[in-house]
């Protein structure tokens, strides 16, 4: 089944699976945008109080340290970190609150408020070299730096042509006094700012459009799965559970017809079993049963019962029954540990030989 085949729109089922894994389409360029122009308009209107509550902090620091071995006394310890702690509270704090608040709008304006902790649920194949590999060199890895850096020189190209009208106005300003200089450059200041918000807020808005043509592309459903979905639809909830305990019941009996050709058991030893069959037609072992408790009692039952070696490995065992579905090879990252497992099963196959003979 290629992607040439998905040509159906996802459906509302599709749409609500994808989300509880946390699968959603939303911009971060608009987010960071979004934040950076809430940043501009709490600095806009703290700024009186920053330029303020730092003079009167400067005052208080110089007397504080005008008289001999005051600053360096637990008192006058205290009394620094007071002063530089009320100057945070009344300039960054406000500066922060309305960027967080920003941010969370912003997220719930794309996305909607409905939490999801399926993106937040360990994922062992997330950490995989070779999966991190391919997202490192990967043609969309490749995309996503050309975006990146597309970007920044937009971004840049408008802030510096809002910079460079001004740089004539340099050595027209000299001999300006402090207090109108400091006007003359706040002026220039929030209007390259603004123009660089603005163009960063567009940049954002084309991301977000972007991001919910690629997510819905990512959903696309072939017909036969529109029509399996609508026929699972239709059925009487009683039914759908008999058709699903029957599928489940059928996967399970076909997993456990699989272990008597398995060339090793891997087991907890009693929590987890993990069965693996190594034939040369793949490149690594692949996992032709696995499961835990009950399940895995079962495994090591049948196992048993066929002659198939069993070897305690709770870490090897653990790892294999999380990062590996189902006829699947094994990482390459569990390679030598499988290995280990497969050499010393084939050296007591020898041996029993020999001992036989």
């Amino acid at each position: 089944m290629g992607p040439n085949d998905r040509t159906e729109k996802p459906t509302a089922k599709r749409k609500r699976e994808a989300r509880k894994k946390g699968q959603v389409a939303k911009s971060t360029d608009l987010n960071g945008g979004l934040v950076l122009g809430g940043g501009l308009v709490g600095l806009t209107l703290v700024a009186p109080a920053v330029v303020s509550g730092a003079g009167n902090a400067m005052r208080q620091i110089l007397a504080l340290t005008a008289t001999p071995g005051a600053a360096t006394s637990a008192a006058g310890l205290k009394s620094l970190m007071q002063i530089v702690l009320n100057v945070m509270l009344a300039t960054v704090v406000p500066v922060g609150l309305i960027c967080l608040g920003v941010g969370l709008v912003s997220n719930v304006a794309q996305v909607g408020f409905k939490p999801s902790f399926g993106a937040v649920r360990p994922d062992f194949k997330k950490i995989s070299p070779i999966t991190g590999a391919k997202n490192l060199f990967g043609a969309r890895a490749i995309f996503e730096t050309g975006k990146s850096l597309s970007k920044v020189g937009l971004v840049g190209a408008v802030a510096a042509s809002a910079l460079l009208p001004q740089l004539t106005n340099l050595g027209a300003s000299v001999g300006t006094p402090p207090a109108a200089l400091g006007s003359l450059m706040k002026g220039s200041v929030i209007g390259i700012a603004q123009r660089v918000v603005i163009a960063y807020v567009l940049i954002g808005i084309i991301d977000l459009i972007w991001q919910r043509r690629r997510h819905t592309k990512s959903l696309k459903m072939t017909k036969q799965e529109v029509k399996d979905e609508a026929k699972q639809t239709d059925l009487p909830a009683e039914i759908k559970g008999a058709i699903r305990r029957r599928q489940i019941q059928a996967a399970r009996a076909r997993m456990m017809a699989a272990v008597p050709t398995a060339d090793v058991v891997v087991t907890n030893p009693t929590h987890y079993a993990v069965a693996l069959s190594y034939d040369g037609s793949h490149p690594a072992p692949v996992v032709v049963a696995k499961g835990k408790d009950l399940v895995a009692a079962q495994i090591r039952r049948i196992a048993e019962e066929n002659d198939v070696p069993i070897v305690p490995d709770p870490p090897l065992a653990r790892s294999l029954h999380a990062s590996v579905e189902l006829g699947q090879m094994i990482p390459a990252e569990l390679y030598a540990a499988v290995a280990q497992v497969l050499a010393f099963v084939y050296r007591m196959a020898g041996r029993r030989k020999v001992a036989v003979r």
